[in-house]
């Protein structure tokens, strides 16, 4: 999967996720509930639509594990 990597270098995880850097858990949580059902990859037909959806979804994937937990989230301020 190193694609993903190289589809979306260094982006900011709250900008993926399209949430403020003061946003709640829950408002965390929806977000990566709402990008995952649009992008995720077994609802895309062609090979082409399922790779980019595979990259898509696995940095929206990383962006919640890294905001939904506490201390992961703290490092990213400071």
């Amino acid at each position: 999967m190193q694609a993903s990597h190289q589809a979306f270098p260094a982006r900011d995880y709250y900008e993926t996720l399209g949430v403020a850097h003061n946003a709640s858990a829950e408002d965390i949580t929806n977000a990566y509930k709402r990008l995952s059902l649009r992008t995720h990859p077994d609802q895309f037909k062609t090979a082409s639509q399922k790779e980019h959806a595979e990259a898509q979804f696995s940095h929206i994937s990383e962006a919640y594990q890294v905001l939904s937990d506490p201390e992961r989230r703290v490092s990213l301020s400071g």
